[in-house]
């Protein structure tokens, strides 16, 4: 199954477009994790766990493993959530770009050690460095298009000879070029509705992963209104933070399901 196929499922069957991004922080966790080697582990397959009927895709941020010498512990996550969840698509956060022969490293890395059905990437070096991802015929590859942090307007809004702005030049490439297995999406946040919408109309009913909302603070029905497609589906609505520390005493894994499922009926509302 592609990693659009496996999507499209979860989107029908979970009806839901929220994804759950980990992001563990051990600084964070509860009381009853602290000292465990394995509070990782533990802490990402519980909230995998109770969220995971509310949820069209889970993504795992690889930087808040590595940083802590855990991706032994991202490894076993990846491989339980396929035995134990496998209707949800694994989306590897890990921005990559580089150098083509470096990127199929990396490509490497996301499909073959943790099983990722898709993997975020950065098209600055052009499709040379995207292309070894490109090769996965079954995998998705999801381009960094119009990105939520403030900071991104510093290039993502350049214009070209004729006036479009670098993000929109992205989409088009993206859409027209790259995708030539129909296993693409793009990341625009949520804090930007109104970029969403100009890349919704350049890319037709191209997948969008959608961060900022929740702890970042991004509208929900302004972005559902923005970026849903012809189906009323077509997104991947990031909710990390809000989600995972909803609670830090011990009805914490109550608390992130309800965070969870509160998101779900919020996005759902809005369609």
């Amino acid at each position: 199954m592609t990693f659009i196929q496996k999507l499209e499922r979860a989107w029908s069957s979970t009806n839901s477009m929220l994804t759950v991004g980990l992001d563990p922080d051990p600084q964070r966790f509860p009381a009853e994790l602290s000292g465990r080697p394995d509070a990782i582990y533990e802490f990402c397959r519980a909230i995998v766990d109770v969220t995971a009927q509310y949820a069209c895709a889970i993504k795992p941020q690889i930087a808040y493993f590595s940083s802590a010498r855990a991706e032994d512990q991202l490894e076993a996550l990846c491989a339980y959530i396929h035995d134990t969840h496998p209707h949800l698509p694994i989306i590897l956060d890990a921005k990559r770009g580089d150098i083509g022969s470096t990127a199929e490293q990396y490509a490497r890395e996301a499909f073959e050690r943790y099983e990722a059905d898709a993997v975020t990437v950065n098209p600055y070096m052009g499709y040379d460095s995207v292309e070894p991802y490109l090769s996965w015929k079954s995998k998705g590859v999801i381009v960094l298009c119009r990105t939520s942090n403030k900071g991104g307007s510093d290039l993502q809004f350049l214009e070209s000879a004729d006036g479009t702005p670098l993000y929109l030049k992205v989409a088009e490439m993206v859409s027209e070029r790259w995708n030539t297995g129909q296993q693409c999406a793009l990341v625009v946040g949520a804090t930007f509705p109104e970029e969403i919408t100009k890349v919704r109309a350049r890319v037709g009913d191209m997948p969008l992963l959608v961060p900022g909302i929740g702890a970042q603070g991004g509208d929900i029905p302004a972005t559902v209104n923005a970026g849903k497609d012809s189906k009323g589906t077509g997104m991947m609505i990031n909710s990390s933070r809000a989600i995972l520390y909803a609670s830090g005493g011990d009805d914490w894994r109550e608390a992130a399901a309800h965070a969870a499922r509160a998101t779900r009926d919020a996005i759902n509302a809005a369609r």
